[in-house]
């Protein structure tokens, strides 16, 4: 057998007095995809950070090829051949994919550091073709897409030459087609010995990829499988340490009378005449590939973005003016896709950010209530079973999917009619992402309607009463439940449904 080319070895980790690794044991290989799976806190992201330099170890040791070695920063890992793909995107918006691309390496002329911005450019847009991106190596990055910015990180990640690959999460902002030149570059890397660690909450894409799988649960290490030696329902069982059942729960609500309805709304931002209905106790799914519009419409609802024609009525009434506070007072809620950069204030606290969209029902005569507001999120911590060492714990440090519950939180406290969800359960693990499903369920029995965009075909098809399809800007289908297949929404999502 080949000798590893990473092993780890009784790490332990503590963070605000939380013991988050408890003597976790991990080896790599060269030339496999070696999968790292948990729910959201289990300590996989924090063992690729010890792993490369971000963050020091309590105890235990690290060999790399064959020797004990300690990173002092991701730099150090990344010239001796580490690089991560994070699952956070580090992109800066200020400067051009280019800029981002050769960040901290950039080719200079001379002594002067007179940067080479004509062959940047020009190897930038090499390496994003080589992955079927066709992207403006000048265009500023805070106008590309989430998926676009991830495409940047992969290219980036992939042009250094790396032996170990750490792959946090790289699918979950990509259409199926980038997915796909994803997958074989990684296989082409693997052919030439580079190990990689992908982690992922999704399945479908660890059987199919990978080699071997870890699975860790609390901080410890509860085994390593060959992939061809193990199922779905044994890695589900090793995560969670239960049976889990059906992926997604029974939905037993019978959608009532129509709560919103759309007609004629167009933007500026490229939604054309899009009518549809929402009713009452009804998850309506919203798929789509990426620069389908989704989100621009729900933007648009919630008064993000302004419409240039159309009508939104909510229980009857016409919605006059547009911004997010009228619609908020309305009765509309919205869970952003980006939770880092437009749902949460990562420098707060856990109670803080689940009061911030209550703050006026928080208070009396404009004074915060303090007592009602610690109430107020130890209920939703418990509700939504997030994990944390307390309520005044900051944000930041909190995994992804904990994150996610957080912002999702802050708008239950509102008590929503219209609850607007794109994308919940992006980097959610498997456990919290049933969860979240049993949250919705509940939600619809109480008579809130949900609004829920999603990349994932599987969960549109297992939450939704029904199905709006977009393209380009436009709703190219209506379906129920029962006659919805992957094949017919993906018909549609490429323009080929009824216009």
């Amino acid at each position: 057998m080949t000798e590893p080319i990473v092993i780890m070895k009784d790490i332990q980790k503590s963070f605000f007095g939380v013991q988050v690794l408890k003597g976790v044991t991990f080896d790599l290989i060269p030339g496999e995809i070696h999968a790292l799976m948990g729910e959201n806190g289990a300590g996989k992201s924090t063992m690729m950070k010890l792993l490369t330099g971000i963050h020091e170890k309590d105890a235990g040791a690290i060999f790399y090829k064959g020797k004990e070695t300690v990173f002092k920063n991701p730099k150090e890992a990344e010239l001796a051949g580490l690089n991560v793909i994070h699952q956070e995107l580090n992109i800066i918006p200020d400067l051009t994919v280019a800029e981002n691309f050769f960040l901290g390496k950039e080719k200079t002329y001379g002594k002067f550091g007179v940067l080479k911005n004509k062959e940047m450019n020009k190897q930038t847009e090499a390496w994003l073709m080589e992955l079927g991106i066709n992207l403006d190596p000048q265009k500023p990055a805070a106008e590309c897409s989430v998926g676009q910015q991830q495409m940047i990180e992969i290219a980036r990640a992939i042009s250094s030459k790396s032996d170990v690959l750490i792959m946090d999460e790289p699918t979950a902002a990509l259409t199926n087609k980038e997915i796909e030149v994803l997958f074989n570059v990684m296989n082409g890397l693997r052919d030439r010995g580079v190990a990689i660690v992908y982690i992922s909450h999704r399945m479908d894409e660890i059987f199919k990829m990978c080699d071997r799988i870890t699975v860790l649960r609390d901080g410890a290490s509860i085994g390593t499988r060959l992939i061809s030696d193990t199922n779905f329902h044994e890695v589900v069982k090793m995560m969670v340490g239960r049976e889990l059942g059906e992926q997604f729960p029974e939905r037993s609500v019978k959608p009532g009378s129509d709560r919103l309805i759309i007609k004629g709304l167009s933007t500026k931002t490229g939604i054309r005449d899009a009518s549809f209905i929402l009713r009452e106790g009804e998850i309506l799914g919203v798929a789509g590939l990426m620069g389908a519009g989704r989100t621009e419409l729900m933007r648009a609802l919630f008064g993000a973005d302004k419409r240039i024609s159309g009508d939104i009525s909510l229980d009857g009434k016409i919605i006059k003016g547009q911004d997010p506070k009228k619609a908020i007072n309305a009765g509309f809620a919205f869970v952003t896709e980006d939770r880092k950069g437009q749902g949460l204030i990562l420098n707060q606290s856990v109670r803080e950010n689940l009061s911030t969209a209550k703050l006026k029902g928080l208070s009396r005569w404009s004074i915060l209530d303090r007592n009602k507001e610690q109430q107020s999120a130890q209920e939703l911590i418990g509700r939504l079973r997030i994990k944390t060492s307390g309520m005044e714990q900051p944000v930041k440090a909190l995994s992804g999917g904990n994150q996610q519950k957080i912002v999702i939180g802050k708008w239950l406290a509102t008590e929503p009619k219209v609850l607007i969800l794109d994308e919940p359960t992006r980097g959610v693990d498997v456990g919290a992402k049933k969860e979240i499903y049993e949250i919705m369920n509940e939600l619809t029995k109480r008579g809130v309607s949900i609004l829920m965009v999603s990349s994932e075909l599987p969960e549109i098809l297992g939450m939704s009463d029904r199905i709006l399809v977009m393209h380009e800007g436009k709703i190219t289908a209506e379906m129920e439940i029962a006659e919805a297949t992957q094949e017919a929404i993906m018909t549609a999502a490429t323009g080929g449904g009824k216009e």
